[in-house]
């Protein structure tokens, strides 16, 4: 069985996710079956959105705490 959803890295559940979808996309899952990951795939995306905001406000306080300003990245066309 899955491993619990919060005790996984933000890549393990996106491995987990990309394993759902596979074998849903497969189309030989029994409805209660697919019902089952599709619930688990929509824990695994809430909480990997709550992982991602948390690094985005982790990145947003150490960049105000040392004044530093992001500049728009752009790649130099040869």
């Amino acid at each position: 069985m899955a491993k619990k959803s919060e005790n996984l890295s933000f890549e393990q559940s996106l491995t987990e996710l990309e394993t759902i979808v596979a074998h849903l996309e497969q189309g030989e899952v029994s409805l209660d079956d697919a019902l089952k990951q599709f619930e688990r795939g929509i824990t695994l995306v809430r909480q990997s959105q709550t992982k991602l905001e948390q690094a985005q406000q982790k990145v947003s306080i150490l960049l105000s705490e040392n004044d530093v300003e992001l500049t728009p990245f752009s790649v130099e066309s040869e």
